[in-house]
């Protein structure tokens, strides 16, 4: 068949199946986000009311009543499904981006902390943030290398954390 005759077809019961589970997922994943992040999702009044009553449903059969009324609002609203779901894709991409940082910040502590590599990390870091108070993250890298100290090792993550931000 051409992709002409595709689309000139009506979707078939299993596609219909397939598109109303995403958005049943979408639903879902409105619902479970934090506070905070709820907050900042822009939807029409009425999803956003009707996922706030998902959110309270404490009942478990009730709750999955919920979020089923929630998902057929959401199938009559295909631009706010749309939405949604750059919105959601955008947080994703976010907590991704952070966690990449978080990363290298741990990375950079763990170099830090080892005698070996302490040099090599310490021109590094001041290459890459030369606001940083190098005296004392080397005061502690010292502190890490000579009694182990953990108290030090936090302290260091801490300031890389500030410094870097």
């Amino acid at each position: 068949m051409t992709a002409e005759r595709d689309d000139d077809q009506p979707l078939s019961r299993t596609k219909k199946k397939q598109q109303a589970q995403q958005i049943a997922d979408l639903a879902g994943q409105l619902c479970e986000l934090s506070d905070n992040r709820f907050g900042r999702i822009d939807l029409p009044a009425e999803i956003v009311a009707e996922a706030q009553t998902v959110r309270q449903t404490g009942g478990r059969g009730s709750h999955k009543r919920q979020l089923k009324y929630l998902a057929g609002l959401l199938r009559e609203h295909p631009d706010a499904v749309e939405s949604l779901r750059l919105q959601l894709e955008g947080m994703d991409q976010v907590d991704r981006s952070d966690k990449k940082q978080f990363h290298a910040l741990e990375k950079m502590r763990d170099r830090l902390c080892d005698p070996e590599q302490f040099d090599q990390a310490c021109a590094t870091l001041q290459d890459q943030a030369p606001q940083l108070d190098m005296k004392t993250i080397m005061r502690l890298a010292r502190s890490v290398h000579q009694h182990g100290d953990k108290r030090a090792y936090r302290d260091i993550f801490k300031r890389l954390r500030e410094g870097m931000a």
